[in-house]
């Protein structure tokens, strides 16, 4: 197998896994509370990153400002984001979840042209307004639906402003730190930000039956160790643009999953919200005409 079909092969993976995040965590939250899964699953994912990370050997030692980035991406990405997350699936079916969270790269291309003076071209401002329109749409869904409320809702967005957060702090770390170093660090850094949560944790455990347990590992291992390796190792070898389009799939793909593992639809306004806020992000993603060429 050649290098682009490896790529593609993680890229699959990465989307898959990353899909099955949302499944699981509704799954999961029925026997634990947001605090002590977000907990276990970080200390699952720690473990099984830091094992990648002795079989690698190679050690980058951090400078004083790649540590502050690397703490903020840590609480950020991994623990406030886990906790919000958690806690909003406690109240958003799966699908609904991924919809929303899945505006992150459009806040990110925003937060990095006010912070980072990447400037905001016009696709960039239409694709964000057309995607918050999306959001509010899947807002007055969550008004009214069954399975939804507006505080879930809200927990999406704080998920998602704290994945871009994360993203951001994270994207300097790489230019001189690897990848798998990078990760292994700032999901360590989320395992100590949520240990509070350890005697929730433990009380969990002994009461939550075998199955949530099991996809409580699953998630360290599958969602949080293996598909962020598989997103490094994709990333080394394709465009990040092409690659960042590729989770757009992650929404549609977990409505399927949540529909066939939970019996789980997102309402129907809420589908017609998510596929506005696909759009926006999609609107994004075009380059502005170079208008020094010719036609």
């Amino acid at each position: 197998m050649n290098d682009s079909r490896r790529a593609l092969a993680a890229v699959a993976v990465t989307v898959l896994a990353w899909a099955s995040a949302f499944v699981g965590i509704r799954f999961v939250g029925r026997a634990y509370d947001p605090g002590s899964l977000a907990l276990g699953r970080l200390l699952v994912g720690t473990l099984a990153l830091g094992a990648m990370q002795l079989a690698r050997g190679r050690w980058v030692r951090p400078t004083g400002r790649e540590w502050g980035l690397l703490v903020l991406c840590g609480v950020a990405w991994f623990a406030v984001y886990n906790l919000a997350l958690n806690a909003a699936e406690q109240r958003v079916d799966a699908g609904t979840t991924a919809m929303l969270v899945n505006i992150g790269p459009i806040l990110i291309a925003l937060f990095a042209g006010l912070l980072l003076g990447e400037g905001f071209p016009r696709p960039l401002l239409v694709g964000a307004a057309v995607a918050f329109g999306g959001v509010l749409v899947i807002g007055a869904a969550t008004a009214t639906g069954e399975q939804t409320d507006l505080l879930g809702a809200a927990l999406c967005m704080v998920a998602a402003v704290t994945y871009a957060v994360g993203v951001l702090a994270q994207k300097p770390t790489l230019r001189r730190i690897p990848a798998l170093q990078v990760t292994f660090l700032a999901c360590a850094i989320g395992t100590v930000g949520c240990l509070p949560f350890a005697p929730a944790l433990v009380t969990d455990l002994a009461s939550a039956p075998v199955s949530a347990t099991a996809a409580l590992v699953y998630l360290g291992l599958v969602p949080t160790a293996l598909a962020f390796s598989t997103w490094a190792y994709a990333l080394s070898r394709m465009d990040a643009g092409r690659l960042g389009v590729t989770t757009y799939l992650v929404p549609p793909i977990t409505v399927a999953m949540a529909a066939v593992l939970l019996a789980e639809a997102p309402p129907v306004l809420a589908l017609a919200g998510g596929a506005l806020c696909l759009v926006g992000v999609a609107l994004t993603r075009i380059r502005p005409r170079d208008r020094s060429r010719g036609a």
